[in-house]
């Protein structure tokens, strides 16, 4: 969440950004509720000094009744303050949950995801002297894809991959991580874009599927109606995502500087309700309601975050450039970056059989938003504390699976093996 002292100090250009990420959040009420819950703070304090002051004169002898009144009465009046406290102080939390995080000025400005803009394109999209398949097709076909009885067994949206597909997914994800905890590789791309940056390689974890709710609404992630599944009668939420339960891995804990960066690549399942969408999504294993993801998240300084950031986004590139995909990267508009985040960049991989780029992964920057809330912060070598930073980006979901099954397709119907991949693949040339 935002430091309420920013947000008074700069409220027009709070409302303004609130208002492009597409949230109807008056600002001017939010202040409103602080300024009573300020007022009402001052009175409590000045009951309790009175209550002190009279609990003073209680000592030492038999207090006179007017003494005796004039307690009972700031105790009336002090435990009705108090009350009103507590809910206004209730009531301005939830009011500050909900402001976004401000964009940069460098984000573009838009009210959909169309109108995001696009920054770079790499690769040669593929030609075919056949009609290309689209990937469920390529996969049911060979047999690795199965829904019918997925649907049977959970419902809609819900798929057996079976087969190659699985160990192509297996080598997607052991290439990941080889990768991002090789040093040599993070120090190159830190060199190729200029970055101020340690060349510390990403630590492997496997997080929790799951997060308390408190715990997940300080990530700023949690989304009721459209993304995120609840553990009925528990106080649990699934992830939709490996970094919502990696981000708060040091709630209410300090850092040392001299730790950081620290860098964790994580691998879970997701889930997510993906509410409204149809269509082509709902195709094979495009977008489900469990789906498995490889995830970066980064805890800095300041200072270093947008470094961090940008190194990211280069680690994306790489993993793609190295699979041999062609794909663009996105600035994300105001209307299309979410609520935690200032700042964001997608990547999308080319599919032959759609004629367009679709998503493969999002880059994050969002500062210090998350870890006000998560109470997440660094001491200084000078021996000052203030909040760390948070990044997350996508290594890999489910989707490159996706872009290789379709651009690297034969006329026979096999799928032709990135050769980043095949020394995960015993050295096999095509699936």
């Amino acid at each position: 969440m935002l430091d309420i002292r920013f947000i008074r100090e700069h409220a027009d250009r709070v409302q303004e950004s609130t208002k492009q990420k597409g949230y109807d959040i008056s600002i001017a009420d939010l202040l409103k509720v602080d300024d009573e819950r300020r007022s009402l703070q001052q009175q409590v304090e000045e009951l309790r000094e009175k209550r002190n002051a009279n609990a003073a004169k209680m000592k030492g002898g038999k207090p006179d009744q007017a003494t005796i009144d004039e307690g009972k009465q700031i105790k009336i009046e002090l435990a009705e303050r108090e009350k009103y406290l507590n809910a206004t102080e209730e009531e301005f939390i939830a009011q500050l949950k909900a402001v976004p995080n401000v964009a940069l000025d460098e984000v573009p400005v838009g009210a959909t995801e169309d109108e995001n803009v696009e920054i770079r394109v790499w690769g040669e999209k593929p030609s075919f002297d056949f009609k290309p398949k689209n990937h469920a097709e390529i996969a049911e076909a060979k047999g690795w894809l199965d829904k019918e009885r997925g649907a049977k067994i959970a419902g809609a949206r819900f798929v057996y991959t079976k087969g190659d597909l699985v160990l192509l997914e297996m080598a997607l994800w052991q290439f990941g991580m080889n990768v991002l905890t090789n040093a040599s590789i993070i120090e190159k791309l830190i060199k190729e874009n200029n970055l101020n940056l340690k060349a510390s390689p990403f630590t492997p974890i496997l997080p929790p599927a799951v997060a308390k709710q408190a715990v997940f609404e300080a990530t700023g992630r949690l989304n009721r109606q459209e993304q995120t599944y609840k553990i009925e009668d528990e106080d649990l939420w699934l992830n939709a995502s490996a970094e919502h339960t990696i981000s708060p891995i040091y709630m209410d804990e300090i850092l040392d500087e001299v730790d950081l960066p620290i860098r964790y690549v994580g691998y879970t399942t997701a889930f997510r309700r993906e509410a409204g969408t149809y269509g082509k999504d709902t195709e094979g294993f495009f977008r489900l309601h469990q789906f498995n993801k490889l995830e970066m998240e980064c805890f800095t300084t300041a200072e270093t975050s947008y470094d961090e950031h940008i190194l990211l986004v280069a680690i994306q590139e790489y993993l793609m450039q190295q699979l041999g995909l062609p794909y663009h990267v996105l600035e994300k508009c105001t209307a299309d970056i979410g609520r935690p985040n200032a700042k964001g960049v997608d990547i999308e991989v080319w599919l032959p059989s759609q004629n367009q780029y679709r998503e493969t992964h999002t880059a994050d920057y969002i500062g210090d938003y998350q870890t006000r809330a998560m109470k997440t912060r660094v001491r200084r070598e000078d021996g000052t504390l203030e909040l760390a930073h948070t990044n997350d980006a996508t290594a890999f979901s489910q989707r490159p699976l996706i872009g290789i099954l379709e651009n690297n397709q034969t006329a026979e119907g096999d799928v032709r093996v990135p050769e980043a991949l095949k020394p995960y693949l015993g050295g096999r040339d095509k699936l």
